[in-house]
């Protein structure tokens, strides 16, 4: 297990290593966190592993970006640039992870946790009152179209236009229904589960299984591609008046 203080923990189970978000309370997606995600994922194929678990939680697998530390950077557009890449590339690294992923969500998973999960192979939430979803719109922003391809590869171009265009947050059992996760659990079985499924997918052919998977997922990686983010243009709407106003009336309405 990683060491104490980790943003990252890291939990050996055999073949498959759980990689369990650690930033205390909610999981706000700041540079260093995107980073740790990255370095311990790298970390965890280097030492063999075979699948992943990406773990979050309780109840808030990660809460999305961290919105009071972006908008502490003022109108410093390479800091923002910056902090945005972070995550990107911790997207880009779950997207093109060599080994299968599972998101374990024991909770809520808005924007940049929705975005996370939807790079994975599987995707587990808590059953109850939990919510996931892209709410960008809701908060004045515009979601990259590589991210909104993304959701429509998870749930149908048709309700995946009606999910972006309102920045609706659905609850676990709506999200199953609507094929936005794949799975739901008690909040106390997600990580197991989680396991569960890797471990049976592991019993099958290595090289067969693998090299299907990466024929299956070249558009997930896809989605991501520079060209289809255009970080420039997204930070650029972030500096928006309306946007950043929106986005301080959140916090305020959040206790921030």
């Amino acid at each position: 297990m990683s060491p104490n203080g980790s943003l990252v923990e890291t939990l050996v189970h055999g073949h498959v290593t759980e990689l369990r978000l650690a930033r205390a309370p909610v999981n706000a997606l700041n540079p260093d966190l995107c980073r740790a995600i990255s370095g311990s994922l790298a970390g965890a194929l280097a030492n063999g592993a075979r699948g992943i678990v990406l773990a979050g939680g309780p109840k808030v697998f990660s809460a999305g970006l961290d919105v009071p530390f972006l908008l502490s950077l003022g109108d410093d557009q390479a800091a923002l640039l910056q902090a945005w890449t972070a995550f990107f590339d911790a997207a880009r690294a779950l997207a093109s992870c060599p080994v299968p992923v599972v998101a374990a969500m024991a909770g809520h998973a808005p924007a940049g946790g929705c975005v996370l999960a939807l790079c994975c192979d599987y995707r587990i939430m808590a059953d109850g009152p939990y919510r996931i979803g892209l709410n960008e719109t809701q908060v004045g922003l515009v979601a990259p179209e590589g991210i909104q391809a993304l959701m429509a590869r998870a749930v149908g171009a048709h309700r995946a236009e009606r999910l972006l265009v309102a920045g609706a947050m659905v609850e676990s059992a709506q999200a199953l229904r609507i094929g936005l996760v794949d799975e739901v659990t008690g909040i106390d079985d997600v990580a197991t589960r989680a396991r569960v499924w890797l471990q049976e997918l592991l019993q099958l052919p290595q090289g067969p299984m693998l090299e299907t998977r990466r024929i299956a997922r070249a558009d997930v990686a896809a989605c991501l591609r520079d060209e289809r983010i255009d970080l420039p243009r997204f930070v650029a709407g972030w500096m928006q008046p309306d946007t950043q106003a929106a986005l301080r009336a959140m916090l305020a309405r959040i206790g921030k």
